[in-house]
């Protein structure tokens, strides 16, 4: 007999929960074939078996929250695909025995069946794991539920519609065994008396979100500085290259590169604002890792683009497409996620003029870009309609100083101000 155990997935990650077995008791596993699935706390990742032979026992349930190391399955590597036939030979031969309780076999022969249609759907279908857990409570075939999504994947406001459509012909035997468990998060006491109120567990990775932001601002002194750039060179910049940017680049040439080399030039001027804090040291940091804050219907990832000082206008633009991309999908990996030094969040695209981003730790610092807007401003003796933007940065006051905040804000203001300067900062 050998253990599947939870591998080790990555730096910050101990734990994870099984959002779905892949291999049933009984199977026949391939040695690197897939048996979970395990939802972490920033991407949903599979497990595989390290041996070959027949799955013979799950040591966890979908849905318990597993730590890494720990043994979750049994494969007998002395089995093999026949074990499982030979597990239902006494249901045949006890039909046979007792042909007047043929009403009661006829449910235990029925009943793998439908475990195998669901299991079946549920491998056909591209569903969050949120969505897949929703899906079982309320006895819900994925296969049935209209998607929204161009993608075609079920997401959790999909199966909520398909549970309160009026006529819901799935089927019957699964609504009497799911209401215990609707009935423990309707006793939820502002449920009593108001069926207004919905109450939606949090996912893991919103509940680490949280637990993090929070322990972000408990434990980091946090400040946040503010400025403001005239973007008109960059801007004009753009239009004079975008069509010559996109034939010979295939991508478009957005802000992000921009923001990412000025952000790479002012570091280099404050590298604390690279750094990372370890007990009672600092970790200065020689490469330029940049993290940039991706808006999923999940929750904010923040993947990362490597050696972005080596990387040209082009390259950047790109690895945050496909990173984006990848994000969205869900399809990013542990490796897309861990070890960024800085992290860049624009909440202009959602039309944010002005906030205070909170800390991505370890970082200790994050810029925060926002809306453009026409605005009047004094150009000299002249007053003149430039398209400005409001910058924040936040900074982990315990090593970095005002005045290095401060400078490294007015670094990337000049820089943008004159992107001829993103060329020469090397």
């Amino acid at each position: 007999m050998a253990e599947v155990k939870v591998p080790e997935l990555a730096e910050s990650i101990s734990e994870g929960s099984i959002a779905q077995w892949l291999k049933q008791p009984g199977d026949h596993v391939e040695k690197g074939e897939y048996v979970l699935e395990l939802e972490t706390d920033k991407v949903n990742v599979e497990i595989i078996s390290d041996y070959t032979g027949t799955l013979s026992e799950h040591l966890a349930e979908e849905g318990d929250t597993v730590q890494v190391g720990q043994a979750i399955a049994i494969v007998d590597e002395n089995g093999s695909a026949a074990a499982a036939p030979k597990a239902e030979a006494p249901k045949v031969e006890e039909a046979k025995a007792e042909p007047v309780k043929a009403e009661q076999a006829a449910p235990a022969k029925e009943a793998p069946k439908a475990e195998a249609k669901e299991s079946s759907s549920t491998q056909q279908v591209i569903a969050s794991p949120a969505a897949r857990k929703l899906a079982r409570e309320k006895g819900i075939d994925l296969t049935q539920v209209p998607v929204a999504d161009p993608l075609g994947r079920v997401r959790v406001q999909d199966v909520e519609a398909a549970s309160n459509a009026p006529a819901a012909p799935a089927a019957p035997e699964a609504a009497p065994k799911q209401a215990p468990a609707a009935k423990k998060q309707a006793a939820a006491p502002v449920e009593v008396n108001d069926d207004r109120i919905e109450v939606v567990k949090m996912t893991r990775r919103r509940q680490t979100i949280a637990k993090r932001l929070v322990q972000v601002q408990s434990e980091a002194a946090m400040l946040t500085t503010f400025n403001e750039v005239d973007l008109s060179a960059v801007m004009e910049l753009r239009n004079r290259h975008k069509d010559s940017f996109v034939k010979t680049n295939d991508v478009k040439l957005g802000f992000m590169s921009f923001f990412t080399k000025a952000v790479i030039g002012a570091l280099k001027k404050y590298p604390l604002l690279n750094a990372e804090i370890q007990g009672d040291h600092i970790l200065k940091k020689n490469f330029y890792d940049i993290g940039v804050a991706v808006s999923t219907d999940e929750g904010l990832v923040v993947p990362v683009v490597r050696d972005a000082d080596r990387k040209s206008f082009a390259e950047i633009e790109k690895n945050i497409s496909d990173l984006a991309v990848k994000a969205r999908n869900n399809k990013l990996g542990l490796s897309d996620l861990s070890g960024g030094t800085f992290t860049i969040t624009n909440g202009g695209t959602f039309g944010s003029l002005l906030s205070t981003p909170i800390l991505n730790a370890p970082q200790v610092g994050i810029l925060g870009m926002h809306t453009i807007k026409t605005r009047p401003i004094a150009v000299g003796d002249q007053i003149e309609n430039r398209p400005m933007m409001y910058l924040a940065l936040s900074y982990d006051h315990r090593i970095v100083d005002g005045k290095e905040a401060v400078g490294f804000l007015v670094a990337i203001k000049d820089m943008l101000e004159d992107p001829e300067q993103l060329l020469l900062q090397g």
